[in-house]
């Protein structure tokens, strides 16, 4: 397993805010769930690291930090 925030450099949708906006781990068969660090918190699991990026990476706003080296 690796554990990660997403780090948002730009607000798009005035929704989630800047910074580390969600803690989330990748599983060694590549699934990721995702826990959202905002006012309404909420848990989510996807198939792999890049779908996340495609939902929430805003086209670049957002990067991936590894927090486990």
């Amino acid at each position: 397993m690796r554990r990660f925030r997403l780090v948002r450099a730009v607000d798009v949708t005035g929704v989630s805010g800047t910074g580390a906006i969600c803690e989330g781990v990748v599983f060694t068969d590549g699934t990721v769930a995702l826990r959202w660090l905002t006012e309404r918190a909420s848990t989510a699991v996807y198939a792999c690291l890049d779908d996340v990026l495609a939902i929430h990476g805003h086209h670049g706003a957002t990067r991936v930090e590894f927090t486990d080296t």
